[in-house]
């Protein structure tokens, strides 16, 4: 009885969803949300073993995936585009949350690449690429931010985030690839610094042997 009882309540949910009563805009609006899925699914798929030239491997990908949607994320920069794998990951989460990326990279071939990917994969929409020195732009940017991902020069890592940590809501997260190689020039200066901070709380991801650490910002000070 009880199975009959599912199968009759899976119908009824199903006419409900097909029934002109239902509000149009929505149902196309899922429609949308399926199509672009589907989209950026296959373009992952199909490029999986592509990714070099700095680019993040695919757990650390969904690694910023999940943090996006699970705190609903909506205003991102990301410090590193190269070809734009990690951008890929962080934009398709930001499409979940009516959300948009801003990404930068310094290097005008990995930036034409990116933009290619982009579009292939149907997320330019909700990526603002940036060709510029992020030394620069960073501090230019206006925010609140909610989330930033780091994975350009590690020497400049404390400077980046000195530069964005005022412009991040409370509750939001900089993130910075590469944290478990701390043998890397500025990874343990910048791992020191952020773990000193009393609003901050840091942690490292090791989906991957790069890790990523992950801190979340819980007061302005």
């Amino acid at each position: 009885m009880r199975r009959n009882h599912n199968i009759g309540f899976f119908f009824a949910a199903l006419m409900l969803f097909s029934s002109p009563l239902v509000n149009p805009a929505l149902s196309e609006e899922a429609k949308k949300n399926i199509n672009l899925d589907e989209k950026v699914s296959r373009f992952l798929e199909s490029h999986r073993d592509q990714w070099v030239d700095w680019n993040v491997p695919e757990a650390d990908g969904k690694v910023l995936y999940d943090l996006i949607i699970e705190n609903n994320y909506k205003k991102a920069v990301e410090i590193g585009t190269s070809t734009g794998h990690s951008a890929i990951w962080i934009a398709w989460a930001l499409s979940k949350n009516g959300g948009r990326l801003i990404t930068i990279e310094i290097d005008q071939g990995r930036y034409k690449k990116a933009l290619a990917n982009f579009k292939q994969a149907g997320l330019s929409g909700y990526i603002d690429a940036r060709l510029a020195d992020a030394h620069e732009l960073v501090k230019e940017l206006e925010g609140p931010f909610d989330f930033v991902f780091s994975d350009a020069d590690k020497d400049w890592y404390k400077n980046y985030f000195i530069a964005l940590a005022p412009k991040l809501a409370v509750g939001g997260c900089f993130t910075a690839h590469n944290a478990a190689a701390d043998y890397i020039v500025g990874i343990r200066e910048f791992l020191e610094y952020v773990q000193s901070l009393p609003n901050f709380e840091t942690t490292i991801n090791r989906s991957s042997p790069a890790g990523i650490s992950i801190s979340c910002k819980k007061a302005k000070r």
